[in-house]
């Protein structure tokens, strides 16, 4: 999370998160539907874009070229016969998603190790460990609110059956042994242990129908934050981060969020009673956007911060009151579209 990258129809950007700062500002003809980048290093996938008045111009793409900045040259290509929607990088491994179908190539040579079957998967989710080691794998299932989980150190695909409605988003630990999931629905989130499977915890981010934009874990799991079409960020409090960091967890009761009780419903007590929307667990801390804006969010390297970065160019960087919870407290905001402000010689051409 030190960094972030934006394409464009011109070309891409790479951005410093802490602090904020540009990187890197290229130009292509064509312009660029995707891009995903290989931590910081200047190795990049571009997945390109063609001019169209189709507003479903980009869903032509079916080429992925491996980038290398530093040589400002393509080092490689992978080619498919239906449209690339989305791309995940390892420093091992590159993961291209198609509608049906995931592939999976070794990077040093494009050599391919392994395909997947998927059920439709028009916004290419997948997810992957990114520690040293054996790969895991996440993605769609076969069956509607199904999630598979391909554990390439165990040898082992597990399937669980996250909910009744579609998967439309899907987040993974960095260790990839905490997996939280939200489906067409929007109302609850869910964390599962990906070793076996089972359940760890289900909280609610509202009681309307919403479109989920955004899942993502704290380094720690201690924290997960959440984005959606109704313009409120939520940050809820995990019980997660036992299972990626065991007994050996240093967080201090100071620390620990409201002892959990703004998370839990006062109306607890009547469990089993009342619907369960009562007793759900809610979010520790909040933060207002304008309905309808589309962004994604990270955890900041400072203590309990957050980045939310929008369609709209706005990258933002709030703070959490861990304990007492409640509205968040926007630190910065920047708008990072403004080309002439960051990159002069962008425009020099136009």
């Amino acid at each position: 999370n030190t960094c972030f990258s934006a394409v464009t129809d011109r070309g891409f950007f790479v951005f410093n998160t802490e602090p904020y700062r540009p990187l890197i500002c290229r130009d292509f003809e064509s312009g660029l539907s995707l891009l995903s980048m290989l931590f910081r290093f200047e190795v990049f996938v571009l997945v390109g874009s063609s001019y169209s008045p189709s507003p479903s111009a980009a869903a032509t793409n079916t080429k992925a070229l491996l980038w290398d900045d530093h040589a400002s040259r393509c080092i490689g290509e992978l080619s498919f016969r239906s449209p690339i929607r989305s791309i995940r990088l390892r420093r091992d491994t590159i993961v291209v998603i198609l509608l049906h179908k995931i592939y999976l190539y070794n990077f040093s040579d494009l050599k391919l190790l392994h395909q997947l079957e998927t059920t439709s998967n028009p916004k290419g989710l997948c997810e992957v460990s990114q520690i040293s080691g054996p790969m895991l794998l996440v993605c769609p299932g076969l069956q509607k609110g199904s999630v598979r989980v391909e554990n390439y150190g165990s040898k082992k695909c597990k399937f669980i059956n996250a909910h009744s409605s579609n998967i439309t988003c899907l987040a993974l630990t960095h260790d990839g042994r905490v997996l939280a999931t939200a489906s067409s629905k929007g109302t609850l989130i869910r964390c599962f242990n990906t070793l076996d499977g089972t359940l760890i915890q289900e909280v609610r981010r509202g009681a309307d129908r919403a479109e989920i934009y955004c899942l993502a874990f704290s380094p720690t799991a201690q924290w997960l934050a959440v984005s959606s079409d109704k313009g409120t960020i939520h940050v809820f409090s995990l019980k997660a981060d036992s299972v990626v960091l065991g007994d050996d967890r240093s967080t201090s009761a100071l620390e620990s969020p409201l002892s959990n009780q703004s998370a839990l419903s006062s109306l607890s007590i009547l469990k089993g009673v009342l619907p369960k929307y009562f007793s759900s667990e809610w979010s520790v801390a909040q933060f207002r956007l304008p309905e309808g804006s589309q962004c994604i969010v990270a955890f900041g390297q400072q203590k309990n911060t957050i980045m939310i970065i929008g369609m709209d160019g706005s990258f933002r960087r709030c703070q959490f009151d861990p304990v007492n919870g409640g509205q968040m407290t926007q630190m910065e905001e920047h708008n990072f579209l403004k080309q002439e402000e960051h990159f002069p010689s962008w425009n020099e051409d136009s």
